[in-house]
């Protein structure tokens, strides 16, 4: 099967591809490697760099014909969109159309669309939160989320477009950028390993369901063989609190580093954790990494990155 994977030089985009190119799937990548590292690329798929608003996209969708669209790219940052609404909307909508638009003319088979577990639920009501919880996202990014989602349903509706939307939890696993400002776990481990402090915001009391990458990437191999449509959470429905994440990386690296409380931050879910039945039952799809196990298969990575 021809699948073009957005943001496939992206940290979750990147093992999607590995997943694809290995059940032996041709595979196009397009990324424009704002986030994205050229050493993530899969050598077996093709390459075009090319921002998702790009019009050129369009033409390149058209040329190739893939069966499947995967929509890895995306601006993920929460706090980036709340201090930048617009350039949030630009990339995470108008990219989201811009898309659903090529895949309709190029008759595209399948939309597979990332989204966010966490930020298209706002503060939860029930936990874990089933796909049916109401949708009150309290960040410009699960704003921009929810939209694509909604965006998608509308090409499905009036094009016979079929969509699945990816409802990711918290995600972490080898090739996390460290340095960036989403994903705790790579953050952590990154300045655990260099001895450096660590910085809990708040009381660390605010939980988050952190779901290993490798099992993310079989979600989207198993989404490629179901014929259902809609949102599927992906994730473990276990609420993990930074405090004992911290400690659990504490464990995992060996390391003394000092873990120092800091302010709490404007805006931040307190609780966020997602009923995944719907995957188990629809698509045969079910967490097998424990979050010991996850953690020390990636601080194991960048041990040895930070070796060589």
């Amino acid at each position: 099967m021809k699948i073009l994977v957005t943001g496939g030089a992206g940290f979750i985009g990147s093992h999607v591809v590995d997943a694809y190119v290995a059940a032996g799937h041709e595979v196009i990548v397009v990324d424009d490697l704002s986030t994205g590292r050229r050493e993530n690329l899969n050598p077996k798929a093709r390459f075009q760099r090319l921002d998702i608003t790009d019009p050129a996209l369009v033409e390149l969708i058209r040329d190739v014909r893939p069966a499947v669209l995967n929509l890895h790219a995306a601006q993920m940052d929460v706090r980036r969109s709340v201090a930048e609404p617009l350039f949030d909307a630009r990339v995470n909508i108008l990219g989201t159309v811009n898309l659903l638009e090529a895949a309709r003319k190029a008759n595209v088979r399948r939309v597979l669309f990332v989204s966010s577990g966490g930020a298209v639920y706002g503060e939860q009501e029930a936990f874990p939160a089933p796909e049916s919880h109401p949708t009150n996202p309290v960040s410009p990014y699960g704003v921009s989320k929810r939209a694509g989602e909604l965006y998608a349903f509308f090409y499905q509706a009036e094009y016979q477009l079929p969509f699945v939307a990816l409802r990711y939890a918290n995600v972490y696993g080898p090739r996390q950028d460290p340095h960036g400002e989403a994903g705790v776990v790579a953050i952590f481990t990154g300045r655990m390993l260099g001895a450096e402090p660590v910085t809990v915001n708040g009381d660390g009391k605010q939980t988050r369901d952190y779901v290993y990458v490798g099992d993310v990437a079989r979600a989207n191999l198993l989404a490629l063989e179901s014929t259902a449509t809609g949102p599927f959470n992906i994730g473990t429905g276990i609420e993990t609190d930074v405090s004992t994440l911290a400690r659990l990386l504490l464990e995992a690296t060996g390391s003394r580093s000092e873990v120092r409380p800091g302010p709490a931050k404007q805006g931040e879910q307190r609780r966020s954790v997602v009923d995944s039945r719907r995957a188990a039952e629809v698509l045969g799809w079910r967490p097998e990494v424990s979050l010991a196990e996850g953690l020390g298969r990636t601080v194991e990575w960048f041990r040895t990155r930070e070796g060589g």
